[in-house]
């Protein structure tokens, strides 16, 4: 664009009574598509010129969102060079000036720039926040299935879009002004934000996470009206703790795809928000994912940025769960000296805690009983492919567990239940695994953790060729009972 162009719109366009009526009444969905029409240009150079995605121009023209944010009425007055009297602003700084408008390269074709590609910068943070709660929220049940059946990133392709963790946050020129919200409204967010938590440790997934997106969209919502400074920095805070949540019940549900695009989301409100602590734990929860899709090698370089980005900051309790995902990917490897180093380092920095340490409050979880569990579980693990030599001792670590934490655990204490079966099966103990069996259904009725269920079925494969033994055939006939219902 050359200096003398008033901007990527011909000023005839703006002298058409249409367009100048959409613009004066902020309807945007008109004007943007009377502006494709007479002004020749793409919703991609639309968006480009208004530092918007592709995607949130689609559904302003479509209807499906207005622009009620004074900032982005601003960034599209500005970046199509719509006097400010058209749209009732002051006139815009670059109408007293010949230089012409920072104009942003094109965005990718399609629908929306792939997640890599989105910057990390706040308000980039907020515009994925948006299209992922709002596609999330009327998702039907073709779409569900086609989420179902969506893939991971794996590898260099996720790694390396991770690196910006490593960054400070960029600045975004904005006009500072204050928001709507108060402390009063944050601190109620705040309790909210805990409350879901706490659905998905005892629940897991299914409808629950509905009422999660609808309260990450309408956070969402708010940050794109920039509060004061201090505000918006605890948004963002709430923002990466609720897409966390929804990121766990999504991957509960099954959706795995749509669980990391969740945990993505978490990384980068975290990031923006200096919540370096809680960035670590998401990686964390990334970490585990991909070790659950056998991908051990890229679980320890989630683990070791994890560690790398939040050094300094993170206290014992959060210390010590991280070793414990570094112990998990160890075991997945198949190094048991690496598996038994972490463990060890984990042990040391749970009891390196000192009572009152400040902490935050969703690391709560993490004691004595969820270490001895999740070294039962790693334990167990390896007793698949070695009984003999882990299954006794993986039984003891997560009868550790049970004894320390009961069925007000939920999904925990089920996954403690099942993983007992498996290792008094593993054992050859065929009564007594099947009597845990019993046990496991009853602690899995009590959840609707998808999670849990999947580890019911592969349970079941225990209870086959025994059909002599009345208490294996009850086990077995108990587990089908609730799989099916």
């Amino acid at each position: 664009m050359d200096a003398t162009t008033p901007g990527p719109l011909n000023p005839d366009v703006l002298d058409r009574d249409d367009v100048r009526r959409a613009l004066a009444e902020h309807d945007f969905a008109a004007a943007f598509t009377l502006i494709k029409k007479w002004g020749g240009l793409s919703q991609n150079r639309i968006g480009a010129a208004c530092q918007l995605t592709p995607g949130k121009v689609s559904t302003i023209i479509s209807g499906a969102q207005r622009v009620t944010s004074f900032e982005v009425v601003c960034r599209i007055a500005d970046g199509l060079r719509i006097p400010g009297s058209l749209l009732g602003l002051a006139p815009r700084p670059w109408e007293k000036t010949t230089e012409p408008p920072v104009v942003h390269p094109p965005m990718p074709s399609g629908e929306r720039p792939a997640t890599d590609d989105i910057p990390w910068r706040p308000d980039a943070t907020v515009d994925l926040a948006s299209h992922l709660t709002g596609k999330d929220l009327v998702m039907d049940r073709r779409a569900m299935t086609r989420a179902l059946a969506g893939a991971t990133v794996t590898g260099a392709s996720l790694l390396d879009s991770l690196e910006g963790w490593l960054q400070p946050a960029a600045a975004v020129p904005r006009p500072r002004r204050r928001g709507r919200l108060g402390m009063t409204e944050i601190s109620e967010l705040e309790t909210t934000a805990r409350a879901f938590r706490q659905w998905d440790h005892r629940f897991g997934g299914g409808l629950r996470r509905k009422a999660v997106l609808g309260q990450l969209n309408e956070v969402s919502a708010n940050l794109d009206e920039h509060q004061a400074p201090d505000v918006e920095a605890r948004l963002y805070r709430i923002m990466a703790q609720l897409a966390g949540t929804a990121a766990t019940m999504s991957w509960d549900s099954g959706l795995q795809s749509r669980a990391q695009d969740y945990y993505r989301l978490a990384l980068r409100a975290a990031h923006a928000g200096g919540d370096a602590v809680f960035g670590a734990n998401v990686l964390a929860g990334m970490a585990r994912q991909m070790l659950y899709r056998d991908r051990p090698d890229d679980a320890l370089q989630l683990i070791n940025l994890a560690q790398e980005g939040a050094r300094d900051v993170i206290g014992s309790c959060v210390r010590a769960m991280l070793h414990t995902r570094e112990a998990w990917a160890y075991a997945a490897q198949g190094r048991t000296a690496g598996f038994q180093r972490a463990t060890a380092r984990a042990t040391e920095a749970l009891a390196a805690a000192v009572p009152g340490e400040q902490e935050p409050y969703w690391i709560a979880y993490f004691d004595e009983a969820e270490l001895a569990g999740v070294t039962g579980g790693r334990l167990l693990d390896m007793a698949r492919q070695d009984p003999h030599r882990h299954a006794e001792r993986a039984a003891a670590e997560i009868r550790c567990a049970l004894a320390a934490r009961g069925p007000e655990a939920g999904r925990s204490h089920a996954l403690d239940r099942i993983g007992l079966a498996e290792c008094r099966f593993l054992a050859g103990d065929i009564a007594g695994g099947a009597e845990e069996a019993r046990r496991a259904v009853g602690a899995a009725r009590r959840t609707q953790s998808g999670r849990v269920r999947t580890q019911l079925g592969q349970l079941y494969q225990y209870t086959v060729g025994h059909s002599e033994s009345r208490t294996v055939r009850k086990a077995r006939d108990s587990i089908r009972d609730l799989l099916s219902s």
